[in-house]
């Protein structure tokens, strides 16, 4: 046999040598780590929630809820689910699962990202005892080191005890025990296996999977941890099923609430996690600083409001209200429902329910701005039959109560909320039209270009009602709502800092004709006339009723708000529930607003004043009756020209004066100034 050439001896000696290198480098390594101790558990920080005048909302790592219990008192379903999820080679491996490793990085590579993940129990245990939450190599070399350093010094039993006592559940529940207590209300070695198999799968996101906030995702995750426990023979698929299958009983969260503003909290915490991406235990106990856009005045003013006006009503029948500033698109106030210790499913963020008529005013800011309408445009209220679909399907929309107007103009159509004359104007200037301002107004929810969407037929969110206000409150000048403002961590040093974007979607006018229509909905005659008594100051806004939905959107310079009242599982409001959105809406905005002085609505450029016959929708001349003249607003170009003649034809006769203008000359009666208009506001009170 030839005897290999001294180039292959020389590479064999010193691939050898190498190998003994790595083999006493590993065994030295693993000799000073077993003669290191362990550093010392890193200190966890309060980390604190303030409002917008720097008045703390809450502080979230001192309240945390942890109790510790021995493995044995862990019911055994708990640790099955964990193990099958988590790390089903836990007692297999010495701290790093090499084979693990491999395979969730060739399935990371076969689908170009990172789907799966290869930290066994010991690394999460030695990243949340030790480590910061810092994603760098170095932290990801140390975690490796400590996980070796765990499985040297206790025992894999001690390591999985240490791990369930405590990992974050969510809701400021830290280890199974405080878990069980929180969701169901028994203790860990209770546990059902549909129990154990629902908590198991919580802290991969204790936000997403909590079933007290997203319960559907929650039993998703469950079904896959069920599913994980079959695959590997902890049960048969038969238990899975079964266990699927079973109701959950959850437990009350009348505790729940020891702050304000639970769901705004809920939702900056989603904010923070899912769209800053920053770690749910960063949140927790990482002593950051999130300074927020809530006003814990107005805040409280709008619980209140709710509070008042669902207090002995149908236990079930739930509201929603936020509160926006239209300029800044800060978020003010906040109530998701009635009861948060109760259900904190947040009806604020919705997407759910039909808006009804509260729609209407995004019909006609489309029609004003095609320059087809105008205050005076003039369609007959009477039952119609809308053809669409090329001739092929027929829409008949009715009034409430089927009473009809006759001609009326789109100050009256607003007013009283005339469906006929919503449908009308969306199929003359076409429903795609209203979904492309829809869009450029905020709202992001589905909708197809059918007749009804005039009438409000395609669910939307109450925030986004109140951001779609609060964009022609501003004068077309769209910003998207705002939940945080900053966020520092324990140090002062800035993570996040909010830089909104101002986007002009449409000219100042045409929002500043709509605003002044919609102030007579609050008129006699107007379907909000009944809380006029209760507003104080200019408002223009729009009901919205059907029937399972009751809302009240509107606005004034300072603050957009939209309400919604009505039940989650689509039970229709009586005749007294369809009647609270109102209410809640006035008593909400006097509120908030208390202190600060009324103030008219900024007159843009580019718009004109002129009186006008109501009858006739030209300009009033003298021998109108002074009952049907109004002082009307329009986009400059679009106001009549001519004036009335139906009533003698009589000229508003001249009257020279500071204009210079010649007498006996035909003109406009004159543009009021701004405290005529505010007089004339008052009178129509």
């Amino acid at each position: 046999m030839k005897k290999p050439s001294a180039h292959v001896r020389n590479l064999l000696s010193l691939i050898s040598a190498l190998m003994l290198a790595c083999a006493v480098a590993a065994a030295s390594l693993l000799f000073y780590l077993r003669a290191q101790a362990l550093p010392a558990s890193t200190l966890s920080l309060t980390s604190q929630m303030y409002d917008r005048n720097g008045e703390l909302i809450a502080a979230f790592y001192k309240d945390q809820n942890r109790s510790m219990v021995p493995l044995e008192q862990i019911s055994p379903w708990v640790i099955r689910a964990t193990l099958a999820i988590e790390d089903r080679r836990f007692y297999d491996h010495f701290g790093l699962d090499l084979r693990g490793m491999l395979r969730a990085s060739a399935v990371n590579l076969a689908q170009m990202d990172k789907v799966q993940g290869a930290s066994t129990i010991t690394q999460q245990l030695a990243r949340n005892m030790f480590l910061s939450h810092e994603r760098t190599w170095k932290r990801k070399i140390r975690e490796a080191l400590l996980s070796l350093q765990l499985e040297m010094k206790y025992s894999k039993d001690e390591i999985l005890e240490q791990y369930l006592n405590q990992i974050y559940y969510g809701h400021s529940a830290y280890g199974i025990q405080a878990a069980a207590r929180l969701y169901f209300d028994k203790d860990a070695s209770d546990l059902s296996l549909a129990e154990s198999a629902l908590l198991a799968g919580v802290p991969k996101g204790p936000l997403y999977y909590s079933p007290f906030l997203h319960p559907d995702s929650a039993k998703e995750r469950q079904r896959i941890v069920l599913k994980a426990m079959a695959d590997y023979g902890y049960i048969t698929p038969e238990q899975a099923e079964e266990a699927y299958r079973e109701p959950l009983q959850y437990a009350s969260r009348q505790k729940e609430d020891q702050h304000g503003a639970p769901y705004f909290r809920d939702y900056v915490r989603r904010v923070v996690t899912e769209q800053l991406g920053m770690d749910e235990r960063l949140f927790e106990q990482g002593g950051i600083r999130i300074y927020t856009t809530l006003d814990l005045r107005a805040q409280r003013a709008a619980e209140e409001a709710v509070a008042k006006y669902l207090d002995g009503q149908n236990p079930e029948l739930q509201a929603a209200l936020v509160a926006i500033d239209p300029f800044s698109g800060h978020i003010l106030a906040m109530v998701g429902g009635r009861d948060y210790g109760q259900n904190q499913f947040n009806r604020a963020l919705s997407t759910s329910r039909q808006p009804g008529s509260s729609f209407k005013p995004i019909v006609y800011l489309a029609a004003l701005e095609s320059g087809r309408y105008t205050p005076v445009t003039r369609v007959v209220s009477e039952p119609t039959a809308f053809v669409y679909d090329e001739g092929r399907k027929i829409y008949r929309p009715h009034n409430f109560g089927n009473r009809y107007f006759g001609p009326i103009d789109l100050r009256e159509a607003i007013q009283r909320s005339d469906n006929i004359y919503a449908v009308h104007t969306a199929m003359e200037i076409g429903p795609e039209e209203v979904i492309d301002m829809a869009r450029r107004l905020g709202i992001t929810s589905s909708m197809e270009p059918l007749p009804s969407l005039a009438l409000g037929t395609f669910p939307v969110s109450p925030l986004e009602m109140a951001a779609a206000f609060g964009t022609i409150a501003n004068q077309g000048v769209r910003v998207s709502p705002v939940a945080v403002l900053r966020i520092t961590d324990s140090r002062g040093r800035v993570l996040y800092e909010a830089e909104p974007e101002h986007v002009r979607v449409i000219e100042p006018g045409y929002p500043y004709v709509l605003t002044k229509l919609m102030e007579s909905v609050f008129e006699p005659g107007g379907t909000g006339y009944r809380i006029a008594n209760r507003l104080h100051r200019p408002i223009s806004g729009k009901t919205g009723t059907t029937n399972s939905d009751a809302w009240m959107v509107g606005f004034t310079p300072e603050l957009a708000a939209a309400v919604w009242v009505g039940y989650d599982r689509g039970r229709n409001l009586n005749s007294l529930e369809a009647y609270l959105a109102a209410p809640i809406f006035a008593d909400f905005m006097e509120a908030a607003l208390a202190g600060q002085p009324p103030s008219l609505f900024p007159i843009p450029p580019g718009v004109v004043n002129v009186y006008i016959d109501a009858g006739t929708g030209l300009l009033a001349s003298a021998d109108c009756d002074p009952k049907e003249i109004r002082l009307e607003t329009f986009v400059a170009g679009t106001e009549p020209l001519e004036h009335c003649a139906a009533h003698g034809g009589t000229l508003v006769p001249a009257d020279p004066g500071p204009t210079g203008q010649p007498e006996g000359e035909e003109r406009k009666a004159p543009r009021p100034s701004w405290w005529e208009g505010i007089k004339s506001w008052w009178k129509r009170r």
